[in-house]
């Protein structure tokens, strides 16, 4: 049993054995330790996985010791064992060591039959934590570098469907409704009606102040709202059906972005009813 055991090691395999009552005993027996009936003989491949049942932190390793820096020994039951197998886990932190730990086994290079062919145990990685940072650099292609463009020309830029006749914007290449193409801009006023808005209390870099309110506007001429903030009117002076225009930035600090619209103000007008 044990040389088949520490064969297997060798070729970085770990097997147990079947016992009559079908539990896996690793380090593979003769003998069921429970019933001490002789066991099947038939080897079952486990791990190489396992879970720490408990453990015992050596903070100085000795001469002979596995490691030479602190260590737990373990009892680890493999992944398809029902027996737990004794071997040192690296983890120099006794406080990183705990029951239901999950472990790997690290397998030495030169591997000769022993059971030290598996150097040790090291805890599974569930996480990294690395001091890294990427840039990403998004560049508009398409319909919404049209959008875009207009946007930074102090023009809003819709599209009207030739099939159904309805305007949309920003501007897209084909019809959400009916899925026709849509070759052509269209010119849009930058004035329009609050159709519903959301008042938000939590700081915002674009925002004029807090509280201030997003809210959902159709420009006059389109069929479908754009979202922008509301701005130059108290949060709670802002209403559905209330008439808004945008406010742009000046035109040598445009470019093609969204910001270049401040946000939208009241413009006086009366009330739009809304349905």
């Amino acid at each position: 049993m044990i040389g088949r055991f520490l064969s297997e090691l060798r070729a970085r395999r770990i097997v147990g054995v079947r016992t009559k009552e079908g539990k896996v005993l690793v380090p593979p027996l003769e003998y069921d330790p429970m019933t001490g009936e002789p066991v099947t003989g038939e080897f079952v491949e486990v791990g190489p996985a396992g879970t720490v049942t408990t453990w015992a932190f050596v903070p100085e390793p000795r001469p002979g010791h596995p490691l030479d820096r602190p260590f737990a020994w373990a009892l680890i039951r493999l992944d398809g064992a029902d027996t737990a197998l004794v071997h040192a886990v690296d983890a120099s932190d006794p406080t990183k060591v705990r029951a239901g730990m999950r472990v790997w086994p690290v397998w030495n290079d030169r591997p000769t039959g022993h059971i030290t062919d598996i150097a040790c145990f090291v805890p599974e990685v569930t996480e990294i934590v690395a001091d890294v940072r990427t840039e990403y650099r998004l560049q508009a292609g398409g319909a919404l570098r049209v959008f875009l463009r207009g946007v930074e020309r102090g023009v809003l830029l819709g599209g009207r469907c030739d099939t159904c006749a309805k305007v949309y914007v920003p501007y897209r290449l084909t019809c959400p409704e009916c899925g026709s193409a849509i070759p052509e801009t269209l010119e849009l006023p930058d004035t329009g009606t609050i159709t519903t808005f959301a008042v938000n209390n939590l700081p915002d870099p674009r925002a004029p102040e807090v509280p201030f309110v997003s809210a959902y506007i159709l420009l006059d001429g389109s069929d479908i709202p754009m979202i922008a903030l509301i701005g130059d009117v108290p949060a709670h002076e802002v209403r559905q059906g209330m008439r808004v225009k945008a406010v742009w930035v000046p035109e040598h600090e445009r470019t093609a972005s969204m910001a270049n619209i401040r946000w939208f103000a009241p413009t006086g007008e009366p009330d739009v009813e809304q349905p």
